[in-house]
């Protein structure tokens, strides 16, 4: 028999063009060499373009799902993205309790590239009362790093390192900021923990905007953990293949580029086709 691959189990929204939520999670955990396990929070209507709906699970469902594939099969990370509801918020903190020594890499999707909403008031107050303190570690970009941190009573000017310090006041370990909605010629990614800035990594900023990068980093870090990496080096790794699979990115609707998340197969392809002729 086989020796058995990592198992990761998503908890996520599932996108029809197969570039964020869901799919992304599975596409790009199966290109790190894990079996993904899939726990559908919400349902939604949407192209390359941005998110015209989104359903909800029935947090009852969300439950269930978790429950019948952890009492089958070891799981060796969790991924956490689009919940869809407050309750299902709730649901999945419940699931997260009784597997305290499994990683929990969260996402904390707040809106979609367009900004069409993806979580209400309730939701995010959830995420921060319920989902944070079980995390592993967040990967915020810094607009989301903003609003998980936002004080009503003080501006909205707060730095990054400001919020990653009131995120990891809120019980996670680690808080990795991407840096894509800054200015400048570099994307710079920041991962925290108590004791400080963890490591600072910069990559050239590519042309153009993708559907689902921020999913494929968190998919690829909870990857990376489940394959036996420290938090540290599972965050440098996962950036190497994000960044990768966007700078081999395709146009295949008429809105964002998807990230190509096997490059790596295309690229031996493509060799094997130069040995061949």
């Amino acid at each position: 028999m086989a020796s058995l691959p990592p198992i990761v189990l998503s908890f996520a929204a599932s996108d029809p063009t197969g570039g964020a939520g869901l799919q992304a999670d599975l596409l790009t955990l199966a290109s790190m060499g894990c079996h993904p396990l899939s726990v559908v929070t919400a349902l939604t209507v949407q192209d390359t373009r941005g998110v015209d709906a989104l359903l909800a699970i029935d947090s009852e469902w969300v439950s269930e799902q978790a429950r019948a594939l952890l009492e089958d099969m070891p799981v060796a990370a969790f991924k956490l993205g689009v919940l869809g509801s407050a309750e299902n918020a709730a649901a999945v903190a419940d699931v997260l309790e009784d597997y305290p020594s499994v990683p929990v890499v969260v996402d904390p999707v707040i809106a979609s590239g367009r900004g069409d909403a993806l979580a209400d008031e309730a939701l995010i107050d959830a995420l921060r009362g319920l989902i944070v303190p079980q995390s592993t570690i967040l990967t915020p970009n810094s607009l989301e790093a903003r609003r998980l941190a936002e004080d009503d009573n003080e501006d909205e000017g707060l730095d990054l390192g400001s919020c990653a310090a009131r995120m990891l006041a809120m019980g996670c370990d680690y808080v990795l900021v991407t840096g894509t909605h800054e200015l400048g010629a570099e994307v710079v990614n920041t991962l925290y923990a108590d004791s400080g800035i963890v490591r600072t990594d910069r990559w050239p900023r590519l042309a153009g905007s993708y559907h689902g990068s921020g999913c494929t980093l968190a998919s690829a870090i909870a990857a990376a953990l489940a394959n036996g990496l420290a938090v540290p080096e599972a965050v440098r790794d996962a950036q190497e293949y994000t960044w990768q699979a966007l700078a081999s990115g395709f146009r295949p609707g008429m809105g964002q580029l998807l990230p190509d998340r096997f490059f790596w197969a295309r690229e031996v392809d493509s060799k094997d086709g130069e040995a061949a002729a």
